[in-house]
């Protein structure tokens, strides 16, 4: 992500999303850091403006990309973490989309009633797709 500042503001480029990526085994111990870990990037790419304005306007990505390829043995540890991180992304009025989600764990998503976070496969375009 690359700022500019402009006249006493900072300029974000909100053209390129915040990109995690989550690999090896998961726990439940695990959701904390990377929930807070996710909150810290979003505040830090994020300006409040002079006016008072809140900090999730429109400076920072609208978009988390979540690259879950690498997860092995998806469990709903797996799932606690990823409800999480959609959790810090929508209150902070972003997006949650994941990268790579292989058929365990989208199963797993389905099964909890969290089927709705945008799926992409892995070598599927960054384009807009509907979840299945």
């Amino acid at each position: 992500m690359s700022s500019v500042g402009v006249a006493g503001l900072l300029r974000v480029d909100v053209t390129k999303p915040i990109v995690l990526v989550i690999a090896g085994r998961v726990t439940s111990a695990d959701a904390p850091r990377l929930s807070g870990e996710l909150c810290a990037e979003l505040s830090a790419g994020t300006a409040v403006r002079e006016t008072g304005a809140p900090p999730y306007d429109d400076t920072a990505p609208a978009e988390v990309i979540c690259d879950v390829s690498g997860l092995v043995q998806p469990s709903l540890a797996a799932v606690e973490v990823l409800a999480r991180l959609q959790l810090a992304a929508r209150r902070r009025g972003r997006r949650l989309r994941l990268r790579g989600a292989g058929r365990e764990l989208r199963l797993l998503l389905d099964l909890v009633g969290l089927g709705g976070i945008d799926q992409r496969t892995a070598g599927e375009p960054d384009g807009d797709r509907q979840a299945p």
